[in-house]
């Protein structure tokens, strides 16, 4: 799980085990190099859909111009815990955590997104250059 490259992708919210109910899907930002996870963020006043620092396991809303919600994953991409943070906060680092995702403040609990809460990260094919 943690092979994907910066881009776009897809965001699938299944929800906990043995929840039949269709996926949630957003538009998600792949931040996976150094530099795309430093800048994450910072800088902006609004986010479509969620970005994801991989690999992480924390982050900080230093320099953030919008409180964002954080959810912290597993490596098997299960939700260990979701936080809003607003501007200015450096949060906690979680020990399970190989994955952070952020979206703006609100929008995880629309999606349902919470502890236990499995996702999927789908990236359209394409060429594999560097």
């Amino acid at each position: 799980m943690g092979r994907w490259r910066d881009g776009r992708g897809e965001l699938e919210i299944r929800g906990r085990t043995g929840d039949e109910r269709e996926p949630v899907r957003v538009p998600l930002e792949l931040a996976c190099s150094y530099r795309a996870r430093t800048r994450g963020l910072l800088g902006r006043d609004s986010v479509d859909g969620a970005m994801l620092l991989s690999p992480a396991g924390s982050v900080h809303t230093f320099r953030m111009r919008m409180p964002i919600d954080v959810a912290y994953l597993d490596r098997r991409l299960r939700v260990v815990a979701v936080r809003t943070m607003p501007p200015g906060r450096l949060g906690r680092p979680r020990l399970r955590a190989r994955h952070v995702l952020e979206a703006e403040a609100g929008a995880m609990a629309r999606w349902g997104l919470e502890a236990g809460t499995r996702v999927t990260v789908v990236v359209p094919p394409g060429p594999r250059g560097g």
